[in-house]
């Protein structure tokens, strides 16, 4: 019993310094960026960030996720040369929508957490986001819809 009691009080002990360390980074690293931004810094600690970006040369950025959510829709945004998005969620989750026509080259990691990334060009004349990053304990997607399919349309049946 008394084995149990001390594995509990380490557990609890490691929840409450991660949810401490998150506070603290909460306010000592403000998000930064708007959807005019051609670079943002997007820190969503507990918390959410929606941003739908309408940038004319977007050259990309970083977002961490920690005990939250971050939303990206990049669907109106143009491109600039060489933009590239770090992205790291922990016990937390991202989502990045690209327009169709881009291709995304990505090197996404996960520990106990899950990425996804599907719908993506490979035309090499089509501009390109390069998209690297890390989920632990949360996840990433990033994904291209289709532009025939309506907001919140359901996914065709398969199978």
């Amino acid at each position: 019993m008394r084995i149990l009691r001390t594995l509990f009080l380490l557990e609890l002990g490691a929840w409450i310094g991660a949810m401490t360390a998150a506070a603290f980074v909460k306010r000592a690293v403000p998000s930064r960026g708007d959807e005019e931004s051609d670079e943002v810094g997007l820190v969503a600690i507990f918390d959410g960030i929606d941003l739908k970006s309408q940038a004319k040369a977007f050259r990309g950025g970083s977002a961490l996720a920690w005990f939250g959510g971050i939303d990206v829709d990049l669907r109106e945004a143009e491109l600039a040369p060489d933009a590239s998005l770090r992205l790291h969620a922990l016990f937390g989750g991202i989502a990045v929508k690209v327009p169709p026509g881009w291709n995304v080259e990505k090197d996404l990691k996960a520990l106990m957490g899950g990425v996804d990334a599907r719908g993506l060009e490979n035309d090499p004349d089509a501009p390109t986001l390069k998209i690297e990053g890390m989920a632990v304990f949360g996840g990433i997607a990033v994904g291209a819809k289709a532009a025939a399919e309506p907001e919140g349309a359901p996914a065709p049946a398969s199978g």
